[in-house]
């Protein structure tokens, strides 16, 4: 029996030491490390090794449920391709053993908790983001040139004494700026 373990951080920046740190006082044999990768994308290259080296009597140990699933739906699918290969799930934070009834109960208890929890960021959000819009706010980067450069930086362009380069040096800003604002539907406000 192999005990594999299994690692998610959403960004480059955030560290993995906390689950590493769990993951090797629990004893895996392998651990399998995803950094950068979101948990919302399928694309999980390192999950994907880790599930491929499992046989039967193994164990797939994460330190959260939400380092593995996507969603409720992906977690049960993940649950039962381990249970039909034989391969247990054990998660560490939240006291999880799905090689007895009272772990595979709080397994599908806490990943319908993980889920509800995370719809409900996700609809405070488009709230918040609906409230903003509805009093005249807009979300994104403040434009890099006023109304006035950017016919400015038209005027230039139409002349045809000037480059997209020079005029972006110009303002001081990219050349995808400039070009942006040459775009027939570039919006001047």
């Amino acid at each position: 029996m192999a005990k594999i373990g299994y690692a998610r951080v959403s960004t480059r920046s955030q560290s993995r030491d906390s689950q590493v740190d769990d993951l090797s006082a629990y004893g895996v044999d392998r651990l399998f490390i995803d950094q950068g990768v979101s948990g919302k994308h399928a694309r999980r290259p390192e999950l994907d090794k880790a599930l491929a080296c499992m046989r039967e009597g193994d164990v797939f140990v994460i330190t959260r449920l939400s380092r593995a699933m996507r969603s409720l739906k992906h977690l049960l699918e993940l649950k039962d391709a381990l249970t039909d290969r034989g391969v247990g799930l054990v998660v560490l934070r939240q006291g999880i053993d799905t090689t007895t009834p009272q772990g595979r109960l709080v397994f599908h208890i806490l990943g319908a908790l993980d889920e509800f929890q995370r719809e409900l960021i996700v609809e405070g959000t488009n709230e918040g983001l609906a409230a903003a819009r509805a009093r005249g706010r807009k979300g994104g980067r403040k434009p890099r040139l006023t109304a006035s450069q950017l016919e400015h930086a038209r005027q230039l362009h139409a002349s045809g004494e000037h480059t997209v380069s020079e005029i972006a040096g110009l303002f001081g800003v990219s050349r995808q700026t400039i070009y942006r604002a040459l775009e027939p539907t570039a919006v001047t406000t």
